[in-house]
């Protein structure tokens, strides 16, 4: 049978809705209590105390003579799990699921049917299949009856796993098993961010044995046809800059890079929604309407209005809405080969440069720093910036050793004369709290400067403690914008501050011993 979930464990479902509509998703997750609509129309849900990812409660399954086991890089990021563990916890979750309803969604990861990854996603929620069909490759009718998952989601949320029956290191577990194509989502996590992340882990995985760099990324086209691609953590900026009105976006998180140019990994959006307004972030606001699914959000209870600053519940609110919710997008999920990167950072100390031209050497050495900073205030007991420093900007979801994917970047930046600059997305003229945030109409001035080649040659200062060269003038950016220090009211706590991050950097990249010395070299002067 096509939905035949026997060999999952599951041998006496309940009743099996396949592949529903986006509007009797919507029907079935209000009539469940599953959430309810905004006065725009989208389907507004709670993930319950996990309002975010669990990277400590991921897990791989080490199988010892499996090809993985030579392949994955053990560690904090994949840490491993006895098959019989998990085999012992597969058993439990599918005893669990015996008789109840269940959503099982069809779909795909990659746009380029070259490496396209057909996908299943199995769930006890009618909200969380919604949020998988808008965040993945949708199928048509053809496609839904010849399909045959490569790699398969079975999520039970409200299942809670036991640390001393289950060997895990609390309720929550999300484990993959790549002998097996399975991922295995648990644990009181109803967080739907974790099935977006585990396909993009496995394709972090797949991908490299291709020849196909992934990467987390948001990804856009120029009118000329010139693709550019934004690297950065959460909340630097990525969905924001990638949605602009004068460039087709192809996707706002994860891509691939093949001996074809770029291709999207999915079928929609997952944008943050903290203090989201009309007039900054337009395309973002105009596509929180029926079918979109927002994470909560607050609403008020009369008029179902959405309250974006009121952040009681998660600074972590998000919504997940197809891509062709932006006007302008690129729907065949496909670009030509990259011409610009864009590294974000949201540098909470308040002392790199907006913008600076990144070398070679440079650029790899802040590929595999990844760094961006936490805001005083964002958790319990963070009274100061914290810096952050997440491997490729995506250490939670990287398989394999940081370095594969630092060198397919090389090989691609010197294959395709890519320019690559560093964009600072936080503060100038103090830390967070002292400073003000960088306004995003300089930001997006210097990125369209950026990308359209008006800063290719343009006069340089060299930051003596950085080594980054950042250019003396960009039009619709005040000059001194462009020289952090100056922006500070005393240049010696300034000093001070940026020795600090500079020491950070240097005493994080000691990890990568092993990288070339050109690119050691290429940090800050501490």
């Amino acid at each position: 049978m096509m939905h035949d979930l026997s060999p999952l464990g599951i041998t006496r479902p309940g009743q099996i809705f396949a592949n529903l509509s986006a509007p009797q998703l919507v029907e079935a997750a209000l009539a469940r209590g599953e959430g309810v609509l905004s006065s725009t129309g989208a389907l507004v849900a709670r993930t319950g105390k996990r309002t975010g990812r669990s990277p400590g409660d991921k897990f791989v399954v080490q199988r010892p003579g499996a090809e993985s086991a030579e392949r994955v890089a053990w560690g904090k990021v994949n840490q491993p799990l006895a098959p019989e563990v998990f085999e012992r916890l597969h058993a439990r979750v599918a005893a669990y699921l015996q008789g109840r309803d269940l959503f099982v969604l069809n779909a795909a990861a990659g746009a380029d049917a070259r490496y396209g990854l057909p996908i299943r996603v199995v769930t006890e929620f009618a909200w969380h299949a919604l949020f998988a069909q808008q965040l993945f490759r949708r199928l048509d009718a053809a496609a839904q009856d010849s399909h045959q998952p490569a790699w398969t989601v079975l999520a039970a949320p409200r299942f809670l796993a036991d640390p001393a029956l289950d060997g895990t290191k609390s309720e929550t577990a999300v484990v993959l098993d790549i002998e097996r194509k399975l991922v295995l989502i648990c644990g009181g996590t109803e967080y739907a961010g974790e099935i977006k992340k585990a396909i993009f882990t496995v394709l972090n995985y797949v991908l490299p044995q291709q020849g196909v760099f992934p990467m987390h990324c948001s990804a856009n086209i120029g009118a000329d046809g010139s693709s550019a691609l934004f690297f950065g953590l959460s909340g630097t900026g990525k969905t924001t800059l990638s949605a602009d009105p004068a460039r087709r976006l192809i996707g706002d998180d994860e891509h691939g890079w093949s001996d074809h140019g770029i291709f999207n990994f999915e079928g929609g959006c997952y944008a943050k929604c903290v203090n989201l307004s009309q007039a900054s972030e337009p395309q973002i606001w105009n596509a929180i309407r029926f079918g979109a699914v927002a994470e909560n959000v607050m609403i008020d209870a009369t008029s179902r209005v959405a309250d974006f600053g009121n952040i009681s519940l998660t600074e972590n609110t998000r919504v997940a809405y197809p891509v062709e919710f932006i006007d302008n997008a690129e729907l065949s999920g496909q670009g030509a080969h990259p011409r610009t990167i864009l590294f974000l950072t949201a540098d909470a100390f308040g002392v790199l440069p907006p913008i600076a031209r990144l070398t070679r050497e440079q650029a790899l050495y802040h590929f595999l720093s990844g760094y961006t900073a936490k805001l005083a205030g964002t958790e319990v007991g963070l009274k100061e910036p914290e810096a952050t420093f997440s491997t490729c900007f995506g250490a939670p979801f990287l398989p394999l050793a940081p370095e594969v994917y630092a060198q397919m970047l090389g090989e691609k930046m010197d294959k395709h004369g890519v320019r690559v600059f560093l964009v600072n997305t936080g503060w100038s003229g103090g830390p967070a709290g002292v400073g003000q945030r960088i306004k995003l109409a300089y930001t997006r001035a210097m990125v369209s400067a950026a990308l359209g080649g008006q800063l290719d040659g343009v006069p340089t200062y060299t930051d003596p403690l950085f080594g980054l060269h950042v250019p003396t003038r960009v039009e619709g950016v005040p000059d001194a914008v462009l020289r952090p220090r100056e922006t500070w009211p005393d240049t010696r706590i300034y000093d001070e501050k940026a020795r600090d991050l500079a020491r950070r950097f240097a005493e994080n990249f000691r990890k990568f011993a092993n990288a070339p010395a050109a690119v050691q070299a290429a940090g800050p002067r501490v």
